[in-house]
């Protein structure tokens, strides 16, 4: 955490799995406590597990800035939304690869960030697929449309070649991980990828 809090990173995004949403397990609530009290910058508290509405209260507890749900996991996603934002935080709505942008139609306009994977959730280090630039695309046409307000965020596949093409296409907030991890020095990473995002 030493190096995160020294970098230019905006949010730390953290991704809880359950093994049944996703196929794979993360860390549960004592983690994310610890974590929390490790730096001052905005959370974003991305929950890939089923039924996250019944967490809202323990994501709040976290001092969370954003909780992100999916839609695929949330049979009623407005009365999630609202409970998110009755809770004090902002309402992040995700959308997996196969999962369309036009079933948040009805509801864009009550959210704050949308999320697109741009790798298939569950596991770290996967390609970019490539046809996400023409989803960020139609996202940003819809909200543009619609009078939103929703950032669009990214996650999965962003490094510094992909980083490019994705501000090109219209996103506001991007999760890094493998491309930062794996550097020697990730706080410059940081700083590269901000470099080349600005200037796209």
């Amino acid at each position: 955490m030493e190096w995160f809090n020294r970098s230019e990173a905006d949010w730390l995004h953290l991704d809880v799995m359950d093994g049944v949403f996703v196929p794979n397990i993360s860390f549960g609530f004592p983690v994310l406590e610890h974590v929390a009290r490790l730096t001052d910058k905005p959370l974003d508290v991305h929950l890939m597990i089923v039924q996250p509405e019944k967490f809202i209260s323990q994501v709040r507890d976290l001092g969370a800035a954003v909780m992100n749900v999916h839609q695929e996991a949330c049979v009623h996603l407005h009365r999630t939304v609202q409970q998110i934002h009755e809770a004090g935080m902002k309402a992040a709505v995700t959308l997996n690869p196969a999962t369309p942008i036009s079933t948040l139609e009805d509801i864009i306009g009550d959210l704050d960030v949308v999320m697109l994977m741009t790798v298939n959730p569950g596991f770290g280090a996967q390609k970019f697929i490539e046809h996400s630039l023409d989803k960020v695309r139609r996202l940003r046409e819809m909200i543009n449309r619609t009078g939103a307000h929703a950032l669009i965020e990214v996650d999965g596949g962003v490094n510094r070649r992909t980083a490019p093409l994705l501000a090109q296409a219209g996103v506001d907030v991007y999760v890094a991980g493998s491309a930062l991890f794996g550097k020697e020095d990730p706080v410059a990473e940081v700083h590269e990828l901000k470099c080349i995002i600005d200037n796209a």
